[in-house]
């Protein structure tokens, strides 16, 4: 049976995992929580742990030169009783000179320390192997550090110091942490002064040492773990129900209205919870109500436009007939015979684009989609327009590729949303030119129509797509529109995944810009055309 390999860790994988742990660190309050205890106990804890090592070793060093200087102090005296006690009788130094060495050296052995005895006056920088010293067997004389030898070059009273005592073990040289103490002593033989030095090793206080360290590592390790795992313990019972909210938001935000937090105990996390769901439930009280109050609105829009087809047709026929017989009439009367048809004209207009928006809220238009060349679309924009714009005075001039623009889209809607942008280009251009701009690129297709009239002042750039707006009430509309030309045309670009966007400064013109995508279902990055014209800079 053959087993697939597992892949080894490489160092390519490094940075992926540096990402996904700074994205848990970003994410997660629990981990951020821990790692920050962690931390700030393994400093806390760390610096405890060298504060007790330290007053550790002080005190073990502390009692090792009080019991080393005391039995320096002690050996010394005992060797000056000697001297004294011999000097009637030898007179020989090299005699003298052992009855001191030996029996010090002898003793050392059996209680742990070294001696060495050299004549004080010897030069620091000579060696002490070489100039008579005695010394305990195996015991290298350049463990006793220069600074002690220059002391006691002039000076009588007691000294220590740390070295590093090298004895000789076996057949090899041992160097361990050790203790000097020096005195100095006459030699009756020769009057000179000599000085002798007590070596002590500091292996039993280093083992201790070293125990009380590893101990204190280990104690310290153990403490931040526990402590890291008990932040970890307080960080769930308090993220956990914060996770648990954050889902049901979630769960809210996506529609599920019904969702809601289990509530256990009567703690603060509790309360917030209960509080948790009276706003849901209150939210989604009121978020039915608002639906509720939209459904009737929007059935009563299609309701009085549907009742009143009925009505409108039969006046239109009256209309008709009045408006056809008008050359009978008085001037007054003709006079109202034309703008009863008129006004029956922007009427049945207002009503079919009542019908499209109570379609569009409620979620029943379709589209039909076919390849569409926007240039065709501006040629047949303009010509249905041009009798408006003649009327107006308006020119009305069309700027496009050589290349068909194409887009997918339903191709009644786009000229309906561009023919809205031109006939309200045409109202507001005040007798000034109005240019569309057609162009494309491999990912869209946009169209532009840009006018010189009164523009628009900061701010109305959203506002112009809503209801009813006008940036001017008192303002005639010259081609009777309704209000609701631009918001359709939005619902237009929308349905088709596109984007409707207006520009506009105050007597500076304004531009409508409509971005389809090249294919239905494609999301748009960007637009062919800039929102603002070029020849607009100067106005900016």
């Amino acid at each position: 049976m053959l087993r697939s390999a597992r892949r080894l860790p490489r160092w390519g994988d490094v940075p992926g995992a540096v990402a996904r742990g700074l994205t848990v660190w970003r994410r997660s309050v629990a981990a951020r929580v821990v790692v920050s205890t962690v931390l700030l106990s393994a400093v806390v804890v760390g610096a405890v742990s060298w504060l007790l090592v330290a007053q550790v070793r002080e005190g073990l060093l502390d009692n090792r030169v009080r019991a080393g200087t005391a039995e320096a102090e002690s050996e010394t005296a005992q060797a000056v009783e000697r001297l004294t006690s011999a000097s009637t009788s030898d007179f020989d130094v090299a005699s003298q000179l052992e009855q001191v060495a030996l029996p010090l050296s002898q003793r050392g052995s059996v209680r742990g320390y070294e001696v060495l005895l050299v004549r004080s006056d010897v030069p620091v920088d000579d060696d002490l192997t070489g100039v008579g010293s005695i010394s305990s067997p195996g015991l290298d004389p350049d463990s006793i550090p220069a600074s002690l030898r220059d002391h006691f070059a002039g000076s009588n009273q007691l000294a220590w110091t740390w070295t590093e005592l090298r004895v000789l073990s076996g057949e090899e040289m041992r160097s361990v942490p050790g203790l000097v103490v020096g005195t100095r002593i006459q030699l009756p033989a020769d009057g000179e002064a000599y000085t002798l030095y007590f070596l002590f090793a500091l292996d039993d206080e280093q083992e201790t040492l070293d125990v009380v360290t590893r101990a204190a590592v280990v104690a310290a390790a153990l403490l931040v773990v526990l402590i890291g795992g008990v932040t970890w313990v307080v960080a769930r019972q308090v993220v956990t129900p914060i996770r648990m909210a954050r889902k049901v938001a979630e769960r809210l935000a996506a529609g599920r209205l019904q969702e809601r937090l289990r509530v256990s105990g009567r703690d603060d996390l509790a309360r917030l919870a209960s509080s948790f769901n009276q706003m849901a439930s209150n939210l989604q009280r009121q978020i039915q109500q608002l639906e509720e109050l939209s459904r009737v609105q929007r059935r009563f829009v299609a309701d009085v436009s549907h009742e009143l087809r009925t009505p409108l047709t039969t006046v239109r026929m009256a209309g008709d007939l009045l408006h056809d017989a008008r050359q009978d009439f008085d001037p007054a009367a003709a006079r109202a015979a034309e703008l009863l048809q008129v006004e029956l004209d922007r009427f049945e207009v207002l009503l079919g684009e009542l019908l499209e928006i109570s379609r569009y809220d409620a979620g029943a238009v379709a589209l039909e989609l076919e390849d569409v060349d926007l240039r065709e679309v501006a040629a047949r924009v303009v010509q249905q327009t041009a009798t408006v714009a003649s009327g107006s005075g308006v020119d009305v001039r069309v700027r496009q590729p050589g290349a068909p623009c194409m887009t997918e889209a339903d191709g009644r809607r786009v000229e309906r949303v561009v023919r809205n942008l031109v006939t309200n280009a045409i109202d507001h251009a005040e007798s000034r030119e109005v240019v569309i701009t057609v162009d494309g690129d491999e990912h869209s297709a946009a169209i532009a129509v840009r006018d010189y009239g009164v523009g628009l002042a900061p701010g109305e750039s959203a506002m112009v797509f809503n209801r009813f707006w006008r940036a001017d009430p008192a303002r005639a509309r010259t081609t009777g529109g309704t209000g609701l030309g631009l918001s359709i045309a939005l619902e237009d670009a929308h349905l088709h995944g596109g984007w409707l966007q207006a520009w506009g400064t105050p007597g500076g013109g304004a531009q409508f810009r409509l971005t389809l995508p090249r294919r239905a279902g494609e999301q748009l990055r960007r637009s062919p055309i800039p929102l603002l014209p070029s020849d607009a800079e100067p106005e900016r």
